[in-house]
C-alpha cells in the first residue's frame, strides 16, 4: 500500500509525498551534497539520476512531488535543490533524538558523527541496566528508563530510537509513546505495535545480511550452471571428434 505524506506548495495548496520517494530523498540529498564539494553549480536530471543511482525518469517523478526546480536547458541548480529537499525533510532545523538500550548497538549509534550533519542530535540515552545507568557514552550520562518521560518533555524530543533486545521491544515503544514520540527507528528484531499518528521505521540488519546472502547463492548458482554448460559443451565436441 502506497502512503502519501500531505505537505504544502507554496501557494498553500496540498500534495502527497509516497513513501517510496520519501525514502529516495536522503539519496539524491546525498548525491547533490557530492556535487556541491566537486564544485558543481548546476547539473542535468541524467547526471544527477546517475550520481543517486535511479533512472532519470524516476528522479524526475520524484522531484516533481517537490515542485517544479528545473530549468529546461539547463538543469538543476545543486545548491538550491539541495536546499530545498533538506528543508523538505525537515534538516533546515535541529532535532532532538533520545536512544533507549545502551549496549554495543545503541553505543555505536551514539558515536555516529553522521547524524549531526543531517540535522540528528543524540539528546538523550536512556537503559533499564543499573549498571549501565550513571555512566558516560558519547559524552552523554545514561539515564534510568523511568525517566523517559521527563526527558522527553523537558528537551522537547520527538524521535526515538530502540536498540534493545526483541523481547523488551515492544514495551519500550510503549513507554516511547507514552512519552510523547511520535516517531521511532527500531534496530530491534521484533515489529512493534504503535498507535495511529506515530511513525516507525524498521531496520533490521540480519534481514538485509540474508538477502545479500540469499544474491550471493543466486549468482554462486548461476555460475556453477554456467560452467556445468560449457563443460558439457566441450565434452559433447569431444564425444563427436
Amino acid at each position: 500500500m502506497t502512503i502519501l505524506r500531505s505537505t504544502r506548495l507554496a501557494d498553500g495548496t496540498a500534495r502527497g509525498i509516497p513513501d517510496a520517494t520519501v525514502a529516495r530523498l536522503p539519496v539524491y540529498l546525498r548525491a547533490l551534497n557530492a556535487l556541491a564539494e566537486q564544485g558543481v553549480l548546476s547539473c542535468a536530471s541524467n547526471e544527477l539520476a546517475e550520481q543517486a543511482g535511479v533512472n532519470p525518469a524516476k528522479l524526475r517523478k520524484d522531484l516533481s512531488y517537490l515542485g517544479s526546480y528545473g530549468t529546461r536547458g539547463v538543469g538543476y541548480d545543486v545548491e538550491y535543490l539541495r536546499y530545498q529537499i533538506a528543508r523538505e525533510m525537515g534538516q533546515t532545523q535541529d532535532w532532538d533524538v533520545v536512544i533507549v538500550g545502551v549496549g554495543n548497538l545503541g553505543s555505536a549509534l551514539s558515536a555516529y558523527q553522521g547524524f549531526s550533519t543531517r540535522g540528528i542530535r543524540v539528546a538523550a540515552l536512556v537503559d533499564a541496566d543499573p549498571q549501565r545507568v550513571g555512566t558516560v557514552v558519547s559524552g552523554i550520562v545514561v539515564s534510568p528508563l523511568d525517566t523517559l518521560d521527563t526527558l522527553v518533555s523537558e528537551r522537547q524530543i520527538s524521535i526515538g530510537v530502540i536498540a534493545t533486545p526483541a523481547p523488551a521491544a515492544q514495551e519500550v515503544a510503549d513507554r516511547l509513546v507514552a512519552a510523547g514520540i511520535t516517531s521511532i527507528l527500531n534496530f530491534a528484531p521484533a515489529i512493534v505495535q504503535v498507535p495511529e499518528g506515530v511513525d516507525v521505521r524498521k531496520v533490521d540488519l540480519s534481514i538485509e545480511l540474508q538477502i545479500l546472502a540469499y544474491h550471493e547463492q543466486r549468482k554462486a548458482s548461476a555460475d556453477t550452471s554456467a560452467t556445468s554448460k560449457a563443460t558439457s559443451k566441450t565434452t559433447s565436441k569431444v564425444v563427436s571428434a
